[in-house]
């Protein structure tokens, strides 16, 4: 640690301010937003607010949240989780273990440089550590307030946070992008899949209500009228799932992916399981997953296609499902992305008797409903729709790379490790 800084227990600069334990009968549909723990989450604040009556700000005011609060949460699952208050927040009232960083002087403690203290992994590794409860961890003010922190004088705090938020605002404007591009592919795939492209101008065709004659009613509404609709069983050569038992895992061997394993880009092979030769052989004799096939996830988190686009082999889990394409129907890619899209979760909602789907069964995917143009014009679809994907692939890159770089920053600028000029 450099000579000009210190190293200061919290209690030292600041208070930890708990909210009040308003009664839930008081909760009602609008009014003034009550911060709870559940609202906390270490992207800012979820708007999943309840609220209270509006008088409750005068009847309360030490309670009342300020532009540029810092909030932490002090039990259960999101213990540590905090953000900075907002003018979009704002009015607000904090409440139940749920603190509030009240700094007792603002020439000692800069505000922004402490929120990003109580981001950084050593403080939240500590904070953790000292965090008493059975299933769920708590932890009070004064063992907050106990926490000792590394203090540089306030113009290199001020330095060190201006820095950290010029990182912030890149990230912002990244996950900006990211929700645009979303956005954009979410509508543009639902007129896509509903007026379908003119292989003549690679254009969308013009909408419905524009050119009637375009189009035909059909059991997922009006379609083009050269397409057709078939249930997916009848667009494939084979449709099944993976073990139903848990194998016998080995430190090498042949890979053994569950549902886990397709919910990236990339498989990690740092963290997929293995099976014997002899095992794997036994469980492609069922079901053998092979280069231009689909897996699709049925257990746990559903709906997530990948296409097969590898050679080396692999056996799955019952978690995922097996889709052989009919190629000389429908492309590969070209299903993958209908898998993917509203075309296709509208009917798993349809048939849900709740509101979350957690499982899928064979039969269900057997009988999804799948709009079906000529080759040519899925062709057309798949590289409009890879167009998008492209764009969204990229910005996540750039997210994880300036992710990675805060990171490595908190980690040299809290500590001294990398000095900053005033």
């Amino acid at each position: 640690m450099k000579d000009s800084w210190e190293r200061v227990k919290l209690g030292e600069l600041l208070k930890l301010q708990g909210g009040f334990a308003f009664a839930s009968s008081m909760f009602q549909e609008n009014g003034i937003p009550l911060i709870r723990i559940s609202n906390i989450s270490s992207s800012g604040i979820y708007r999943d607010f309840v609220y209270l009556p509006d008088e409750f700000e005068k009847f309360h005011s030490e309670f009342s949240l300020n532009e540029n609060d810092i909030l932490i949460a002090m039990s259960g699952a999101t213990t540590g989780k905090n953000c900075k208050i907002t003018s979009k927040h704002l009015p607000a009232l904090l409440n139940q273990r749920t603190g509030r960083f009240q700094i007792l002087n603002k020439e000692e403690l800069d505000n922004d440089y402490l929120y990003y203290v109580v981001n950084s992994d050593n403080f939240q590794t500590n904070l953790l550590i000292d965090a008493i409860g059975g299933a769920q961890p708590n932890i009070s003010s004064k063992q907050i307030e106990n926490l000792s922190i590394n203090l540089p004088p306030l113009p290199q705090q001020r330095k060190i946070a201006e820095i950290l938020s010029t990182v912030d605002a890149v990230l912002e404007k990244t996950e900006a992008a990211i929700a645009k591009y979303q956005q954009l592919k979410q509508g543009l795939m639902h007129d896509v899949f509903t007026r379908g492209i003119d292989v003549h101008t690679g254009q969308l065709r013009p909408k419905q209500t524009q050119a009637p004659e375009l189009y035909k009613q059909s059991p997922l509404g009006w379609i083009p009228k050269e397409w057709e609709v078939e249930e997916l069983q009848n667009l494939t050569k084979l449709i099944t799932d993976g073990a139903h038992h848990t194998p016998n895992y080995t430190e090498s061997g042949v890979p053994f992916l569950r549902v886990t394993d397709v919910q990236s880009n990339n498989i990690d092979f740092d963290r997929i399981k293995y099976v014997s030769k002899d095992e794997h052989l036994e469980l492609i004799k069922r079901c053998n997953p092979e280069k231009g096939d689909i897996l699709y996830s049925k257990n746990g988190t559903i709906g997530i296609p990948k296409l097969v686009d590898w050679e080396w082999e692999f056996s799955i889990f019952v978690s995922l499902a097996l889709i052989k394409p009919k190629n000389e129907r429908i492309s590969s890619q070209y299903l993958l992305q209908v898998l993917s899209e509203e075309v296709i979760w509208k009917q798993i909602k349809q048939r849900a008797k709740q509101g979350t789907v957690t499982n899928l069964h064979l039969e269900e995917i057997r009988e999804f409903l799948i709009p079906l143009p000529n080759e040519h014009e899925q062709s057309l679809i798949f590289r409009k729709a890879q167009i998008i994907n492209q764009k969204i692939r990229t910005e996540q890159q750039a997210l994880a790379k300036y992710q990675q770089l805060k990171a490595g920053l908190l980690q040299d600028l809290l500590t001294g490790k990398v000095e900053v000029n005033v």
